[in-house]
């Protein structure tokens, strides 16, 4: 490739490439780093363009982890992880909801460091205790207009399927995207 055009990509891109931490195997038992760039960040940024309101955004983000969590797949073993717990069968690459909360956390933080968030801010994860036993951890956004707190949650799902999101109040009371 040559220079010039080499510089042109570079320039048409939206960022030359950002490096998180990802964690897997419960309770972020395992690291890795995770690269993302070039087309990959450019199909999450472009989820983000034009949208109209706070809900609109809700589901860019909401498909936005789906698409993180395609890409870090692609360099980890997350790719097998399947929604819920029951499922996973002490494979490498599985995530319980601890590893889902840290790693959309990150993914958020990245969409709000590229000020790709415009309707909502990143918050702590948090946490919901039913019983003693049921401990279930999620993602956590606020939306700036309202001051509403939505949960982020890709537990749920298969990696790379779009999160589900409820607002906090729903999910404190067990709300489960199957119901």
């Amino acid at each position: 490739m040559r220079c010039g055009v080499f510089l042109l990509t570079l320039l048409a891109s939206p960022a030359c490439a950002d490096q998180i931490s990802i964690c897997y195997n419960y309770g972020c038992a395992a690291h890795a780093p995770v690269v993302f760039a070039g087309r990959a960040l450019h199909s999450i940024q472009a989820l983000f363009h034009r949208l109209p309101d706070a809900a609109a955004e809700r589901q860019a983000i909401a498909e936005s982890i789906g698409l993180f969590e395609t890409i870090s797949g692609e360099q980890t073993p997350t790719w097998r992880d399947k929604g819920g717990d029951e499922n996973d069968d002490g494979i490498d690459g599985r995530m319980d909801c601890i590893d889902h909360a840290t790693n959309t956390t990150a993914y958020l933080k990245l969409l709000e460091k590229h000020g790709w968030l415009r309707f909502h801010r990143v918050l702590d994860p948090v946490k919901r205790a039913p019983y003693w036993v049921n401990v279930h951890w999620a993602a956590r956004i606020v939306e700036v207009a309202t001051q509403q707190d939505y949960i982020v949650d890709a537990w749920f799902f298969d990696s790379g399927h779009p999160a589900a999101i409820f607002t906090l109040q729903d999910w404190m009371a067990g709300a489960h995207p199957h119901e």
